[in-house]
């Protein structure tokens, strides 16, 4: 099973893509979708929607996952920008019919690291040493999005 897990974000989109079968994992990509403020807000939108489709066409996932949307309340601004990057997301997701999974944060950390308030440089070493990398990603936006992937595909193997 393929599945592509996406940590969205206005400027920095993370996706992983892993491959999952009975018991192992592997990594097929994984990389970054990044904007800048120089560009306009549907600018930005679009680069991070087409990314996601070209993503989806190019490795046919068999599922997306993303985490659960958490905002803080002394945030409002940072929330609405990151709805609006995961809502392009959502749609390239349903514009391919691909089945949307979501995790809570929380559920992720525990699934990938066994603590549910792991730091993210835990989450990210854990990342590497389950997918056998030699170096940490250069953005952790990377290494949560592989690290939705492996939950869900963790969840699968429960499951069997």
């Amino acid at each position: 099973m393929i599945i592509l897990g996406i940590d969205p974000a206005l400027t920095i989109t993370g996706y992983g893509i892993i491959n999952f079968s009975d018991t192992q994992l592997r990594l097929l990509k994984a990389g970054a979708l990044i904007t800048t403020p120089k560009e306009s807000l549907p600018q930005r939108l679009e680069r991070i929607h087409e990314g996601v489709l070209r993503l989806i066409k190019e490795h046919a996932p068999d599922a997306m996952v993303l985490e659960k949307l958490y905002a803080h309340y002394r945030h409002p601004t940072t929330a609405y920008l990151l709805g609006e990057a995961r809502g392009v997301v959502c749609l390239a997701c349903a514009k391919s019919k691909l089945p949307l999974i979501e995790y809570a944060a929380t559920r992720v950390k525990k699934s990938v690291v066994g603590r549910g308030h792991a730091s993210k440089f835990q989450v990210a070493r854990m990342v590497v040493a389950m997918l056998g990398l030699r170096t940490l990603p250069r953005y952790t936006d990377v290494t949560d999005a592989l690290a939705l992937a492996i939950a869900y595909a963790h969840t699968l193997r429960s499951r069997v």
